[in-house]
């Protein structure tokens, strides 16, 4: 079982990859945009009002999927002095269930948000007028994604016969 512990990491990680490319080029997004709006406000004799707007919804989904990162590297809230005080033995089993515990959380937000972005077509922005559906696109699909990683996560720290969680582990 200690090869579906190292299957379970590098899927993780490779997930990971691509959720902080994603993640950069929202960032890259963002700040053309802002700069494209202090252009448009001050300086361009153009009326564009849809960079305040396309500023938010890209900041929003880059935090939202950023939660998955975190996940994948054990990098997300937690009390690690308390933590790392336990044996490695009890370590592992409480990173289990935190990961069981958060893992029943996103889903929740994964199930609610399916909800939302449905209920979001008929619902529109103020400015664009676009679907609301889009924007709150981001809730689900970080949901997921936060869920695949923590699913990844606990498989390898259950699985792991040296005792070493997800975030203690350097190689990929």
């Amino acid at each position: 079982m200690p090869e579906l512990a190292g299957h379970a990491i590098r899927a993780s990680r490779r997930i990971n990859w691509l959720v902080e490319r994603f993640c950069v080029l929202l960032l890259v997004l963002l700040v053309l945009d802002v700069w494209l709006g202090v252009l448009v406000r001050y300086a361009l004799p153009v009326k564009w009002t849809f960079t305040e707007e396309l500023a938010r919804y890209l900041m929003i989904w880059m935090a939202l999927l950023a939660v998955s990162s975190g996940i994948s590297h054990r990098e997300h809230i937690g009390v690690l002095v308390v933590f790392e005080r336990f044996p490695p033995i009890v370590r592992k089993w409480l990173a289990v269930t935190f990961d069981i515990v958060a893992f029943g959380f996103f889903a929740i937000i994964f199930f609610y948000g399916i909800g939302f972005v449905d209920r979001g077509f008929s619902r529109y922005t103020m400015i664009n007028e676009i679907p609301k559906a889009y924007p709150f696109l981001g809730v689900p699909l970080a949901a997921g994604c936060a869920c695949v990683q923590l699913l990844l996560v606990a498989v390898h720290d259950f699985f792991a016969q040296d005792g070493v969680t997800a975030a203690e582990r350097v190689e990929v």
